[in-house]
């Protein structure tokens, strides 16, 4: 496989802030980007050499994405298999339509993990309302499809409540999950190419209603749950024939074994503390690795957090952003123009041993 050097032309399914991310580190390398994205004031808009402005059901978009670049990758993997497969037939995509087949759809998904041999935790398709008969409780139902920071998503503790969760979310295909009795959520990230493999520090994870919090890295895990969950995820992603880059979320139990939860074929919120904490971040080592580069050290210059902000933060005016910063905090801001609640806004980001409290204070004070 040749490398797509710099002076090409990347592609980009979706032009929010993990495109825009990605935009900032293809630049710099010397690259062009385009994004196809339905809104023209799309985070990336600012950042990237063009917007191709379609829906993501548009073949016609697709068909002029794949004129102009010479490699596409994506921000999100709901895209549907139809319009990849086309796509595909006339420019390299990396990740692959197979990989996202997979991903985009949690029964296959978790089907595909147990086959490797990694452990996912406990789970049972439900397709139709009669399927709740045999089901265990409690437990999470999710959407097969479609869902994502919390949506689409219920947890039930009988039978009736299951039920209803189902008919409100349209009686569409969903997984029944088995509730974990774990200590800690971690995540792993890997980028794989024609040249190999490599994963990122362990990061560890705070979530609240469904979306991620906080980030902590290095997790705080022993050396030999480190190793183990590395290993799980360099084992998928070798089973995915993985171009590109892959999140593994896992929950750690109380003995130090991991479980797998849900995968992302893609740069990670997780993995944003790489920019400031790592000698190359997810979004360059993503570059790398759909271009087969050489992939960049992912060494950390030190320990760090990260904090999300969500519109809840803008509920009383402009957070005060002056006043936060003389914490000492990285600011990142998306370009996004409207805050609603629940909606990623941008995120906070110290390092140092003191990072976490650096963080939530920072956050406090907007």
């Amino acid at each position: 496989m040749k490398p797509i050097l710099p002076g090409s032309t990347i592609g980009i399914l979706g032009g929010g802030q993990l495109a825009r991310m990605l935009a900032l580190a293809a630049k710099p390398m010397g690259y062009n980007v385009i994004v196809l994205d339905p809104d023209p004031d799309c985070p990336a808009s600012s950042v990237v050499d063009e917007v191709i402005i379609g829906a993501f059901n548009d073949p016609n978009a697709y068909a002029q994405l794949a004129q102009v670049c010479d490699v596409v990758t994506l921000e999100f993997e709901n895209v549907a298999t139809e319009y990849l497969e086309v796509l595909a037939k006339s420019v390299p995509l990396r990740p692959s339509q197979h990989i996202l087949a997979k991903t985009r759809d949690r029964l296959l998904e978790k089907d595909f993990i147990n086959k490797t041999g990694v452990r996912v935790a406990p789970y049972q398709a439900i397709e139709k309302l009669e399927d709740l008969a045999a089901a265990r409780f409690p437990g999470i139902l999710k959407t097969a499809t479609l869902g994502y920071d919390g949506k689409g998503q219920a947890k039930v503790y009988s039978k009736v409540e299951a039920e209803k969760a189902f008919l409100r979310f349209g009686s569409v295909p969903c997984v029944l999950e088995g509730i974990v009795d774990f200590f800690l959520e971690i995540s792993v990230i890997v980028a794989r190419s024609g040249l190999g493999v490599q994963c990122f520090p362990i990061f560890e994870n705070q979530h609240k209603d469904g979306i991620l919090d906080l980030t902590i890295v290095p997790a705080r895990i022993s050396e030999t749950t480190a190793k183990q969950a590395q290993d799980a995820a360099v084992k998928i992603a070798k089973a995915l024939e993985l171009r590109g880059l892959l999140c593994v979320e896992m929950f750690v139990m109380s003995g130090g074994q991991i479980v797998v939860n849900e995968l992302a074929p893609r740069p990670h919120n997780s993995g944003h503390i790489t920019i400031e904490a790592c000698q190359t971040s997810q979004f360059e080592q993503a570059i790398r690795a759909v271009c087969n580069l050489p992939f960049g050290s992912t060494e950390l210059y030190s320990s760090g957090a990260m904090a999300n902000l969500l519109g809840d933060h803008w509920e009383k005016g402009t957070p005060n952003w002056k006043k936060a910063l003389e914490s000492g905090v990285k600011l990142h801001l998306y370009g996004k123009k409207e805050p609603r609640a629940a909606r990623k806004m941008g995120h906070l980001t110290a390092l140092g041993d003191d990072a976490l409290e650096i963080v939530k204070r920072a956050r406090e004070v907007l």
